[in-house]
């Protein structure tokens, strides 16, 4: 049996949550733990089969969305064989560049960051391998946010339930948003039914994930996510449910948000 949730839905304490009144520089979003625990799975990034399936099978949708989201927003040319092109683009937390990869083949400048070292060569590896152009830096979203870097498009796809510090996080993000850009983040909310679905079943019954992969008490609500990017001065555009169909073996846009979802915000 999976331990049961903590009684309380506060998030951990040294994770502070998006209403944390906290809101300076000069805070780490590196959570050293979680850096560790994916270190020990890099060599699996491009299996299929392997620790990160969920992401493989979750891939199409995001690719997907944030394509059709990017086209819309800049007025770009669906049809185009390079729709993204000339527009910048940040991977936080990139890992081996599932996402990265296919937004580089759609013509965005893609730079991938990445706290743990061994992600980033595998990442390095296969976009040589692969013949993709993209940069991939071993950082934190506030070293770039130091250098006075900013992107026209921001992703920051299923990392921010992993850093030390979610209302720095969010603060890095919009610092590093273009006026006018785009800001995607997916996540989980912890509710109930995320509990029995992202960590009974992903990590106990059906073992797609390591045991521990994921920490409920870190799961973040739609409402408090919407109310960090506020905190930053972000619009909050769009919430989109992401729902697994176990018949299909696959994962397709929903309005359900009690498990997995997206969130789309956009710069001032």
């Amino acid at each position: 049996m999976a331990p049961a949730p903590a009684a309380s839905t506060a998030p951990h304490a040294d994770h502070h949550g998006p209403d944390g009144e906290n809101s300076g520089t000069g805070r780490s979003t590196i959570d050293l733990a979680e850096v560790e625990k994916f270190a020990a799975m890099a060599e699996s990034w491009w299996d299929p089969v392997g620790k990160f399936r969920p992401l493989h099978r979750l891939n199409p949708v995001r690719v997907g969305y944030i394509r059709d989201k990017a086209i819309a927003h800049f007025g770009r040319d669906a049809e185009a064989a390079l729709p993204l092109a000339d527009l910048s683009l940040i991977d936080i937390g990139s890992g081996g560049g599932l996402l990265a990869e296919p937004l580089a083949r759609l013509g965005a400048s893609v730079t991938g960051v990445d706290a743990t070292p061994r992600n980033v060569e595998v990442a390095r590896l296969h976009a040589e391998q692969a013949g993709v152009k993209i940069t991939y830096l071993n950082c934190a979203a506030e070293d770039l946010v130091a250098q006075g870097k900013q992107f026209d498009v921001v992703l920051a796809m299923e990392v921010i339930e992993h850093v030390a510090d979610v209302d720095a996080f969010l603060g890095a993000c919009a610092k590093l948003l273009k006026p006018g850009g785009l800001l995607f983040l997916a996540t989980m909310s912890r509710t109930v039914k995320s509990y029995a679905m992202a960590i009974v079943g992903a990590e106990y019954i059906m073992r797609w994930l390591p045991r521990g992969t994921h920490d409920w008490n870190r799961f973040i609500r739609p409402s408090e996510m919407a109310r960090g990017l506020r905190r930053h001065g972000l619009e909050l555009a769009e919430l989109t449910g992401v729902s697994y169909n176990p018949f299909k073996d696959s994962f397709r846009l929903s309005r359900d948000l009690d498990v997995n979802y997206m969130a789309l915000a956009k710069g001032a």
